[in-house]
C-alpha cells in the first residue's frame, strides 16, 4: 500500500496564503477604482453642499441660500453625486464586468442610493436637530465626511453584490 506524499508545514501554509493574495489581488483593482470615484465624487458633494448652505450670492461666505433646510441641499447633492457615481463605477470601476440588464441595473442602483442617502441624512439630521450643531464645521463632519463613510460603506458591498455583479 502507498502512503501519499507527506505535506511539510511550508506546504500547507502555502495554499491558505495564495488564496488571500489571490482574493486580495482581485478586489485591490476594484476597491480601488471605487474609492477613486467616490474620492472625486465626495469632493464635488462636499463643495457644491457648502455653497448651497454657506455661501450667499450677495452676502458671501456665512449663512447661504439654503442654511435653514440643510437636509433639502444635501438630499440635492446626493441626487448629483450619485449620477456621476453611477456613471463612474458603471463605465470605469465595474467595467470590465458584464452589463445587466440596464433598467434592472438602474432600479437596483436607485433603491441602494436612496438607503445610502437615507444613512448620510441621518447623521447630518442627528448632528442638527439632535445634537443642535449647524457650524460649516459640524455640518462637514457629520453629514460629509461621516456620513460619507458609511454610506460608502454600504455602496461598495451592494454595488459588487447587486448593482454591477459579476456573470452568473
Amino acid at each position: 500500500m502507498s502512503r501519499p506524499p507527506a505535506v511539510t508545514a511550508d506546504e500547507a501554509g502555502a495554499a491558505p496564503r495564495s488564496r488571500t493574495t489571490a482574493a486580495a489581488a482581485e478586489h485591490l483593482r476594484p476597491t480601488l477604482k471605487f474609492l477613486t470615484v467616490g474620492g472625486l465624487v465626495f469632493l464635488f458633494d462636499a463643495a457644491l453642499y457648502n455653497l448651497l448652505v454657506f455661501w450667499d450670492p450677495s452676502a458671501g461666505w456665512g449663512e447661504g441660500l439654503m442654511h435653514g433646510h440643510p437636509l433639502t441641499a444635501k438630499l440635492l447633492t446626493i441626487a448629483v453625486a450619485s449620477c456621476l457615481t453611477y456613471l463612474g463605477n458603471r463605465l470605469w470601476t465595474f467595467g470590465d464586468r458584464p452589463r445587466p440588464r440596464t433598467g434592472r441595473s438602474i432600479m437596483l442602483f436607485v433603491l441602494v442610493n436612496l438607503i445610502a442617502a437615507g444613512l448620510q441624512l441621518g447623521c447630518l439630521g442627528f448632528s442638527r436637530y439632535v445634537l443642535g450643531l449647524d457650524s460649516v464645521l459640524a455640518d462637514n463632519i457629520a453629514g460629509t465626511f461621516i456620513g460619507q463613510i458609511v454610506s460608502t460603506t454600504f455602496r461598495y458591498v451592494t454595488y459588487g453584490r447587486y448593482v454591477f455583479p459579476r456573470g452568473r
